[in-house]
């Protein structure tokens, strides 16, 4: 039997700050909030929901609830918090099978203990779910040598909007069956389906790193960028991070390029000294970070975004662009927003105090290639916005999408479209 918690407004519901998630509409009233205990009781839920054309926000463990458009017109919330349960860790084929339920802490818990891990860094580690993480395709600084979300899923299920149950892709690396649903799913911010398992390709546990940073002007760092990446280096994770940031994170008081390196004691030695001379060639102060330090960094970086100010964006850019664009979040406020970029993609975040700055940077971004998506605000800001600000003329493409695999916008209505 379904588990619900009836007359439990939604600003309550495990402490989560969702009156930003949901329209004026509902924000004082009380919903029902689902908590089905495996794949079987969740359908049967959409099953209902379809049916009496009622439509639900979806969570996990809300860490992101807040995150993209705001949901409109729900009449329930559906958690999948207690589909958490490990199905399979073939651990030779470097492959592991979760719930979507599944928090990352407890994935890579189970995984640390092969001398494996799941190399993404999402924001909320401890808190955030396997489904929340690929709904908001949420890596961070790993995917500069491991990729994004999409990258690592090799199956998924999920159910439908209209109850069934339906799978793509497989538990194996070599798996070319079906069209590629993992890479529809990666971002799609729940309005596709609801992931209920997962399949992900995962790696062994590096024993040994170091980092290496370098500080100084941003034209010099963009040309230390540069060469890094045209460079025979192996670095694993590289990032521009602004100078708020870099103060935050203790590191000086101007932007920063922070590398880190995972290999043989030898060779990280040698990359690093190796950057630091391409460093010093330029006039850059630079340094190595090792141990409790080099983690408490990264940790930094991790989780200093999100939840930090009222204002949290997802941007990207050209690589290229990359510095240049934490040089002009610099200079729009005044050196006092945190943001970062990850080198090898152009992805990154920043944490904004105010709407003003909005305009300015997603201007820079448009003019670079890319794009600024607000992901976290209050709701009057979201409803005075484009939350997402895409420009590209896939949109209709999308909607298609979303009236294929929804067509009575029951799933999230409102967080993309």
């Amino acid at each position: 039997m379904i588990v619900w918690i009836e007359r439990v407004t939604i600003a309550n519901y495990r402490a989560i700050k969702v009156l930003d998630l949901m329209d004026d509409s509902i924000n004082n009233i009380s919903l029902p909030i689902g908590l089905p205990k495996n794949v079987e009781e969740l359908a049967e839920l959409i099953v209902i929901a379809n049916r009496e054309r009622s439509p639900v926000a979806i969570a996990g463990n809300s860490t992101k609830l807040d995150w993209g458009g705001i949901v409109t017109g729900a009449k329930s919330l559906v958690s999948t918090q207690n589909l958490d349960r490990s199905i399979a860790h073939a651990v030779g084929d470097l492959t592991v099978t979760v719930e979507a339920g599944m928090t990352f802490a407890s994935l890579q818990t189970i995984l640390v203990a092969a001398g494996q891990f799941l190399p993404l860094d999402p924001a909320y580690p401890d808190r955030a779910t396997i489904g929340g993480i690929i709904a908001t395709a949420d890596a961070g600084s790993l995917r500069h040598r491991y990729g994004g979300v999409r990258d690592l899923l090799l199956g998924i299920t999920f159910v439908r909007a209209d109850g069934k149950i339906a799978k793509a892709g497989g538990r194996v690396v070599k798996n070319v069956a079906g069209y590629d649903m993992m890479k529809l799913f990666t971002g799609s911010y729940g309005t596709l389906g609801i992931l209920t398992e997962v399949t992900f390709r995962v790696y062994p546990l590096p024993t040994n790193f170091g980092t290496v940073i370098l500080t100084g002007a941003p034209e010099k760092l963009a040309q230390a960028a540069k060469t890094l990446l045209a460079s025979t280096l192996t670095s694993i994770a590289a990032d521009v991070v602004s100078t708020a940031f870099s103060q935050a994170l203790d590191i000086s008081n101007t932007p920063s390029l922070v590398v880190k390196f995972a290999t043989i004691p030898e060779s990280i030695d040698r990359q690093s000294a190796q950057l630091l001379e391409i460093g010093k060639s330029l006039g850059l102060k630079g340094g190595i970070w090792q141990g409790t330090q080099a983690e408490h960094l990264w940790s930094g970086i991790q989780t200093g975004i999100w939840g930090t100010t009222p204002i949290g964006c997802k941007l990207g850019v050209r690589l290229t662009a990359a510095v240049d664009t934490i040089a002009t979040l610099d200079r729009e406020t005044a050196n006092t927003a945190k943001g970062v970029i990850h080198l090898n993609s152009g992805i990154g975040a920043c944490a904004l105090s105010d709407a003003k700055h909005i305009a300015p940077l997603r201007n820079h971004c448009e003019a670079s290639g890319g794009f600024l998506s607000v992901l976290q605000a209050p709701g009057e800001i979201k409803q005075q916005l484009d939350v997402w600000g895409y420009r590209g003329n896939a949109v209709p493409l999308m909607q298609q999408i979303k009236q294929q695999f929804d067509p009575a916008n029951i799933l999230n209505p409102g967080r993309c479209f």
